[in-house]
């Protein structure tokens, strides 16, 4: 049985947060959930990154991931 890993991730834009937490984790998209916290949002002049994107990814268990497939 494999140990469930609930982690939170902060990144310039949601794409960006979800990139280090697969890199992180070293699994595919398809075995985490992801949920959005917190979209990023823009700074002066529509710059990017005033406040960055803040994502919760969870590994699903295997049950779970046959069912979504």
């Amino acid at each position: 049985m494999t140990k469930k890993i609930n982690l939170e991730i902060k990144g310039k834009t949601v794409e960006e947060a979800i990139k280090a937490a697969l890199k992180e984790l070293k699994l595919p998209r398809s075995k985490l959930k992801i949920e959005v916290l917190c979209d990023e949002e823009k700074g002066l002049f529509g710059m990017p990154g005033s406040k960055p994107a803040k994502i919760r990814v969870t590994t699903k268990d295997s049950k779970n991931a046959k069912e979504n497939t």
